[in-house]
């Protein structure tokens, strides 16, 4: 695949318009690349303000040179995935679309500091492989890769939880760990386990049906179920936790605003040999009760110095979910911050 600048396309009334033009070497890929009725190719435009059309195994782009050039290393980008055998959605154009814009802002991302070509991270199993869509999803896997501790911490739909689990999975199938170990507070909005009817397995599975939702995405259904009855996939319940030591695991704790201080020391040092722990939450979505600090809130800020821990801070700019969910998430965080506004000004 190549591309190349048209140099008779940059009118000279309007010096930063681009007239850029994509050539790849497959019809058949490329048909790919546009979806159908060119659908793909209309999210760019839409997304970045420029005109692309497109005739056999060639695209053309003209827009404002910025836009235009993240429209063009974006489209090569995605012809990668096409190439490699994946079948695009729109939330996969609109992860390309982040992580070329990260290439510009976030230029410290190791995967996005050659702006001619972006290759974003990725979780790779047997059932399916799992591309980075933004650029603090890039940073999340790599953190993933390297630190024995990470923090996710950032609003619901970003993909923290789904990716942790999604790298355990990876771990536990290439047999780098034994086993994975699922938890999350029993705190949810004011209802507590002892309402629900069941065993404790019974009574804790709803509060991770989250975690299951991502195991079941990344591994065979029969092999999560054999995996979950012979515990090398376990569901602990965070209360159930203290006096053990979890080496050769992956640790995901779930929801972790919602722990206390004492909590989270506790969890934290369960941290066994040749095991990863993995803390997702996001700090405005606490259910607490108000006089109780979170445990991650207090770990953030104890933690913060110490060396081999990574946090990864997603914003609404990260979230994946349907567009909606970002407007709305931004929505709310825009009423928090009057609230703290005016009780500042009170």
């Amino acid at each position: 695949m190549s591309s190349r600048t048209d140099p008779g396309s940059v009118s000279s009334g309007a010096s930063d318009i681009a007239h850029l033009v994509l050539t790849f070497d497959s019809n058949k890929d490329a048909g790919a690349l546009y979806g159908p009725f060119d659908e793909n190719l209309a999210r760019v435009e839409q997304k970045l303000g420029v005109s692309i059309h497109s005739k056999g195994n060639q695209v053309s782009i003209k827009g404002e040179h910025t836009a235009a050039e993240h429209a063009r290393r974006a489209l090569d980008y995605l012809y990668g995935l096409v190439k490699g055998g994946a079948s695009l959605t729109a939330s996969d154009v609109d992860g390309a679309l982040r992580l070329v814009q990260a290439s510009d802002d976030q230029l410290s991302l190791p995967t996005l500091e050659n702006k001619a070509k972006i290759a974003a991270a990725q979780i790779s199993t047997r059932k399916r492989t799992i591309y980075a869509r933004s650029g603090n999803q890039d940073a999340y896997i790599r953190a993933l890769e390297r630190s024995e501790l990470v923090f996710g911490i950032g609003p619901a739909g970003t993909g923290k939880t789904f990716l942790a689990v999604a790298y355990a999975a990876m771990l536990l199938e290439r047999g780098m760990v034994e086993r994975i170990v699922l938890s999350r507070p029993a705190v949810e909005a004011g209802e507590r386990l002892g309402f629900l009817p069941g065993d404790m397995r019974e009574k804790v599975d709803p509060y991770l049906r989250p975690l299951y939702d991502a195991l079941y995405e990344m591994m065979p259904a029969d092999k999560v179920e054999r995996a979950l009855a012979a515990d090398v996939i376990e569901v602990a319940p965070l209360a159930f936790m203290r006096g053990r030591t979890l080496a050769n695991s992956v640790v995901i704790l779930d929801e972790a605003q919602n722990t206390t201080p004492m909590q989270m020391k506790m969890f934290l040092t369960r941290l066994g040999e040749n095991s990863r722990m993995i803390v997702t939450g996001d700090p405005s979505q606490i259910d607490l009760p108000a006089n109780i600090k979170s445990g991650l809130v207090e770990a953030l800020e104890v933690l913060k110095e110490v060396p081999g821990i990574v946090t990864v801070r997603f914003s609404e700019k990260d979230v994946i979910r349907h567009p909606l969910v970002a407007a709305i998430v931004d929505a709310y965080d825009r009423k928090d911050r009057k609230r703290d506004q005016d009780k500042k000004n009170a």
